[in-house]
């Protein structure tokens, strides 16, 4: 059977039998006195069977592999078309995400649409330093979407980066909570680790502090942390055992201790923390270094308690820790007597402007 029948009867052109015959992939058997291509039965056969393999998607070169190589099993096929679809769907859902940016900002013109475009393909850029550029460079008055922002936040592992997007994602004015909620429950602990960090910078926002509060119970001792300075500079009490362990821990002990001070300021809750920080100096087992990390965190606080308790640690037992506690109590002592020196100006300014108290 010559070309022109084998095209008219398969389908395939002339041009891509042509093509095949190049490739090795089906070389007719037989020519005609002229000189042109005669097809056999089986060559039409091979025809047909490459052009199945096109179907499933293989390209031209792995279907001349499972032709040619007697090593290459069906198993091996089946594996290079998952792989193949894998790749491809996941090309897919990333347009598909893309369009869904794009339409959920509600774009009014080309620019907005082009700067979105321009902003996803700088956050697929390999170089960070392109990627921060591309989060910075945000001309004013254009929006950008909360979930692509929060979509980048989950997945950037650069640091000056993913800074970068957490303070983009807090100003976006969109939903951002609502996008890094699944992030916060993901099974990945360092997605959730990047979703509570982000959501962190936005306890304003409706729902933030729901989710903090829920990543109190993390598995993870980085993610209960995040949550716990974050709810704690809110003013949620239910951050304190958290916090006491960070001291104890030593795990950013100096944000704690302050976040600690600053909910010492309710007086309902400040004999709560100077109650939790004794009950730690007391255990058996505590070490120098830590009663004198938690020595410090009650200089932090207010009330007279905190204060009684750092006077009797002046006299402990461990000389390392009687010590500090000795400094810190001159501290408060200063601190004491500079605030009475200004109550007396106060006093006196009054005097001056007002004439004698009564």
């Amino acid at each position: 059977m010559l070309i022109g029948d084998v095209a008219r009867q398969s389908g395939v052109s002339t041009r891509m039998l042509r093509h095949y015959d190049a490739l090795g992939l089906v070389r007719p058997t037989g020519r005609t006195g002229g000189g042109y291509r005669e097809y056999s039965a089986e060559d039409i056969r091979r025809i047909f069977h490459v052009e199945s393999l096109r179907s499933l998607g293989l390209s031209l070169k792995q279907i001349g592999r499972a032709l040619e190589d007697p090593a290459f099993t069906p198993s091996a096929l089946v594996s290079d078309l998952i792989q193949w679809t894998e790749d491809r769907l996941a090309r897919e859902r990333e347009l598909l995400d893309r369009l869904r940016a794009i339409d959920a900002s509600a774009p009014t013109g080309w620019e907005s649409v082009l700067r979105i475009v321009e902003l996803m393909r700088g956050l697929n850029s390999t170089s960070a330093a392109r990627r921060q550029q591309a989060v910075l460079a945000r001309p004013e008055g254009v929006s950008v979407p909360a979930e692509l922002l929060a979509a980048a936040v989950l997945t950037e592992a650069d640091p000056h980066v993913a800074g970068a997007l957490r303070w983009a994602l807090a100003r976006s004015g969109g939903d951002g909570v609502a996008a890094l909620d699944a992030g916060a429950h993901s099974a990945d602990v360092d997605i959730r680790r990047r979703a509570v960090l982000a959501i962190a910078a936005m306890t304003e926002a409706p729902g933030a502090t729901a989710v903090l509060a829920d990543a109190l119970g993390d598995p993870d001792a980085t993610v209960r942390r995040h949550a716990a300075l974050a709810l704690g500079r809110h003013g949620v009490t239910a951050a304190v055992p958290t916090l006491v362990g960070m001291v104890v821990d030593g795990s950013n002990d100096v944000d704690a201790a302050e976040v600690l001070g600053t909910l010492s300021r309710d007086p309902a809750c400040a004999d709560r923390i100077t109650t939790a920080l004794a009950d730690e100096l007391a255990v058996p087992t505590a070490d120098s270094a830590t009663r004198i990390r938690l020595a410090q965190a009650l200089v932090e606080l207010a009330g007279t308690t905190a204060q009684e308790v750092l006077r009797e640690l002046a006299h402990d037992g461990d000389r390392a820790v009687a010590l500090v506690a000795s400094a810190l109590v001159g501290v408060l002592e200063e601190r004491s007597s500079s605030e009475d020196r200004t109550d007396e100006d106060r006093t006196d300014e009054v005097r001056t402007d007002e004439g004698p108290v009564p």
